[in-house]
């Protein structure tokens, strides 16, 4: 009986064993264009977590250079609309940073689940009607839900780096966990928009003729 039970238990806790999470996959440094990186890779290979430690970008920013104005409608001079990388440009061109902006939120989940679905329906809509320039800044907006969300997440307010000490990386993992679903949100929302086919060659065309 003794035997019967000491192989109930011992099987009950391999159960267990093999049912607690995987350790989290080692972080990773990479300097894509100079820009210094520590990323962790999912099962897949992919890139799941990125932090950028270069510090901020704003510190040497040259407003002169920068291919975004904010004194050109986009809508009326649409070639000179620069993709660039990742959110560059979506909180300058205009009419579009206006008319995302009020949709774009990430407080709560709930809220982030409205913010994503409205900005993704907008995001069709101009596709619609061919407007390119208004879909890869709604597409920007999805993005930087994801991204903005995720720094919540691993920094307390949201702030990465100590003005007080040099722009230093502050500690990781002291912010508010429950952004971490409305990232998860935004990122779904973020690559249903990359994922259209109609969106993806226009990108692709667009690049080739502007950059």
């Amino acid at each position: 009986m003794q035997d019967a039970t000491s192989r109930k238990t011992k099987v009950k806790k391999s159960t267990q064993k093999s049912r607690r999470k995987k350790p989290a996959a080692k972080r990773e440094l990479i300097v894509p264009r100079g820009n210094r990186r520590y990323i962790r890779r999912n099962a897949k290979g992919r890139i799941s977590e990125s932090d950028d430690v270069s510090g901020p970008s704003y510190l040497g920013f040259d407003k002169d250079s920068y291919p975004w104005k904010p004194d050109v409608d986009y809508r009326k001079h649409p070639a000179r609309y620069r993709i660039g990388r990742g959110e560059q440009g979506v909180f300058i061109c205009e009419p579009y940073k206006s008319e995302l902006t009020p949709h774009w939120r990430f407080r709560t989940p709930f809220i982030s689940k409205q913010s994503a679905a409205r900005l993704f329906r907008l995001f069709r809509t101009y596709l619609i009607n061919d407007d390119f320039v208004g879909a890869d800044m709604a597409r920007k907006f999805l993005q930087m839900g994801y991204t903005r969300a995720r720094r919540y997440a691993n920094y307390k307010g949201g702030r990465k780096y100590d003005r007080a000490h040099d722009y230093a990386l502050k500690e990781r993992g002291t912010g508010d966990p429950e952004k971490a679903e409305s990232a998860a949100i935004f990122y779904e929302y973020w690559k249903k928009a990359e994922a259209n086919k109609i969106y993806a060659a226009r990108k692709k065309d667009w690049k080739d003729r502007y950059g």
